[in-house]
């Protein structure tokens, strides 16, 4: 059986195991029992389950099948996806395309900007792509700047978000976007617009005159490459997704993920190919459902036993360990955990990735080297504060425990 294989069999079958089948599991219990009673937090609507990394023995299991609202937990399968279909180095690419031909120092035709759904572009972006096209030569452009966001589908949102998640939560979706599509003190509701109209006066400003406005289009096969600039690795942009808990970086590298694999700049395309992966990779997939890549969606389900399961995964997989670990939030000291656990035994030592939206509250990830856990709660709404209190105990008592 394949090592990855032998991994996941165990944590299954942790799943079925009394919890009185060692010492460790004998006496953690109750404490880990007592530090989930909190007020205003139901036991039925709550899950919680650790088992130890090195014998895949359960440590602690309360309602480990149940399928709840995982929050920002959704982004560790994204996260997983990610980094085993694309790579740590792989890099989003934006060009700009010549349709038409350039004659002495003018194009005759015009200039695309072509997105292939880089959510780091920025407005300096623009300014490198002018100078490109200034240094190949071209001073004029007798046509129009055309905006090309066509590697993605155009939906701006995913399927069950509140209609305040709508650039409150995340920008407009779309695979040509720059600065988040901040417009001075406003997001754009047309990002690939708000994109073309930036590079244009880029090139203005590098000494590219251009006839025209900036409109929407798509390049054809036939364009000529002029000028391209690439994202950080996707590595920088996973640590940073899950460092802060980043909905539009979630949501980007989830539909990247569908046009790449499956040919379709689609939400449902990647996430096909994430709930594929992880199927793949022996994660138990009853009662997970995954309609986004952030977890904001109120149709989105996980359990605490298929995000140990996933985690475990990633913990034995020396390709994705480094860039998940470099990605958690460290207890009292970085990202989303920053203000929590300080003074505990789990300061420094849990790296775990944080979830809260309304509805739910979530916490999954590692005590040190020696315990994964997950721990999901839910309410309408839920009580945010004391689920947090439940949690960062419960992770103070496994780290006191290692």
């Amino acid at each position: 059986m394949p090592a990855r294989a032998r991994i996941v069999a165990a944590v299954l079958a942790a799943l079925t195991l009394p919890t009185a089948a060692g010492a460790a599991p004998r006496t953690l219990e109750p404490s880990l029992d007592r530090a989930l009673r909190v007020p205003h937090v139901s036991a039925a609507a709550s899950a919680a389950f650790a088992i130890d990394l090195a014998s895949g023995q359960a440590v602690y299991s309360r309602n480990a099948s149940l399928s709840l609202l995982p929050a920002s937990n959704e982004k560790l399968a994204v996260t997983y996806a990610a980094l085993t279909a694309l790579g740590p180095s792989f890099r989003i690419e934006t060009d700009v395309l010549g349709a038409g031909q350039q004659v002495d120092t003018t194009w005759q035709g015009d200039l695309v900007l072509k997105g292939y759904g880089d959510p780091t572009l920025t407005s300096w972006d623009m300014t490198v792509l002018a100078r490109q096209v200034r240094a190949a030569g071209i001073v004029r452009v007798t046509g129009r700047v055309l905006a090309d966001e066509s590697w993605f589908d155009a939906r701006r949102t995913a399927p069950g978000w509140k209609a305040s998640f709508y650039i409150e939560e995340s920008p407009p979706l779309s695979a040509l976007i720059v600065d988040r599509g901040r417009v001075g003190r406003w997001t754009s509701h047309d990002p690939a617009l708000a994109a073309g109209q930036l590079f244009r006066a880029a090139l203005l400003h590098a000494g590219v005159q251009v006839a025209g406005g900036a409109a929407h289009g798509v390049a054809d096969d036939t364009a000529t490459p002029l000028a391209a600039v690439d994202s950080p690795p996707l590595s920088a942009i996973v640590h940073w997704m899950d460092r802060v808990s980043d909905n539009f970086e979630a949501e980007m590298l989830l539909k990247q993920l569908g046009a790449i694999q499956a040919e379709r700049g689609t939400t449902a395309a990647g996430l096909g190919v994430v709930t594929g992966l992880l199927a793949q990779a022996g994660v138990p997939m009853d009662g997970v459902r995954m309609v986004d890549g952030s977890g904001l969606s109120l149709l989105d389900r996980f359990t605490a036993n298929a995000l140990v399961s996933l985690l475990t995964v990633m913990w034995n997989d020396p390709g994705v360990r480094p860039e998940l670990l470099a990605s958690l939030p460290v207890a009292g000291r970085s990202g989303t955990l920053v203000h929590r656990m300080r003074g505990t035994a789990a300061a420094g030592v849990v790296l775990a990735k944080t979830g809260t939206t309304s509805n739910a509250s979530a916490l999954s990830g590692f005590v040190g080297d020696r315990y994964v856990f997950s721990i999901l709660q839910n309410g309408w709404p839920i009580w945010s504060s004391w689920a947090r209190r439940a949690q960062d105990q419960f992770a103070a008592v496994l780290a006191a425990a290692q």
